[in-house]
């Protein structure tokens, strides 16, 4: 464990190294993200000067749902997109042999070797934002809540690593995956709302169906709604089962257990750089 902690380390110093190598674009990476941060919040100031709730969200329950999803994305994009988008490639080009005669394991290797050390100010800007909205909570935010949010931050993170390498195996097979950012860009714009926006009671008589759909199909076939609704919730003083806690880290073990067999069983087809 000593060494595996040890290459992570070096990875990340690596990662930015590599980024400062090239100021101006880690800059533009920065003032983008703040950019976008900015927009987001400015937009919902102007809608909740307009209405006090969003279905059972107040404006500061909903910033912290928002800071919530920022920091789970900005996570996952920083430590593994850039490796599961770099394994996607080296299956094409034949890279990935070099990595398959390293003596460590090889997911570990493929998942961690690259990050996007950029993504760090997503990061700090989604915990800023998050500290506001709690602060200005009704409710006071105990150290119990603190510590289930943490937990629930941490299965959100690994459920979306799951998905994306399991997704990134399928390279194997097809031989090129540059939909990878697209397919992840896509199915996390339902996560940046709550799940209660797609209630079907809140929708209209045609989107009726369209919304009961949504809801179940993001909740429990790739619960992607409720890995952000539900970290949110339990630290906003909103009303969270404590048996969904022993659920969720049953199924997020499972989901890695599972996108642990595929990655082993793409690289039992995975023929080399000659194929």
């Amino acid at each position: 464990m000593r060494f595996y902690f040890q290459l992570l380390i070096l990875f990340a110093r690596t990662a930015l190294i590599r980024e400062l190598m090239f100021p101006a674009n880690f800059c533009i990476q920065v003032v983008t993200r703040i950019f976008w941060f900015a927009a987001r919040v400015a937009l919902f100031q102007l809608i909740y000067r307009e209405v006090d709730h969003i279905q059972e969200w107040n404006q500061h329950q909903y910033f912290t749902f928002m800071a919530t999803g920022m920091l789970i994305n900005g996570i996952v994009e920083m430590i593994f997109m850039p490796s599961c988008a770099a394994f996607c490639e080296s299956i094409r080009t034949g890279r990935l042999d070099l990595s398959l005669t390293r003596p460590i394991d090889v997911q570990f290797l493929v998942s961690l070797q690259r990050m996007n050390p950029a993504m760090a100010s997503q990061i700090l800007l989604a915990l800023t934002l998050l500290g506001i909205s709690v602060s200005n909570l009704s409710q006071p935010v105990t150290i119990l809540s603190v510590l289930i949010y943490i937990f629930y931050v941490f299965i959100a993170v690994a459920f979306f690593y799951s998905l994306m390498i399991a997704t990134a195996c399928t390279s194997i097979w097809f031989g090129r995956n540059q939909g990878l950012y697209d397919f992840w860009f896509y199915l996390t714009i339902f996560a940046q709302y709550p799940r209660s926006i797609y209630n079907s009671s809140s929708a209209s008589a045609s989107g009726f169906e369209a919304a009961e759909f949504l809801q179940f199909t993001f909740s429990w076939v790739v619960p992607i709604l409720l890995v952000v609704t539900v970290p949110a919730r339990s630290l906003a003083g909103m009303a969270v089962d404590w048996r969904f806690a022993v659920a969720a880290l049953t199924c997020t073990l499972l989901c890695i257990a599972a996108s642990r067999m595929i990655f082993r069983f793409a690289l039992s087809h995975y023929r080399g750089a000659s194929s």
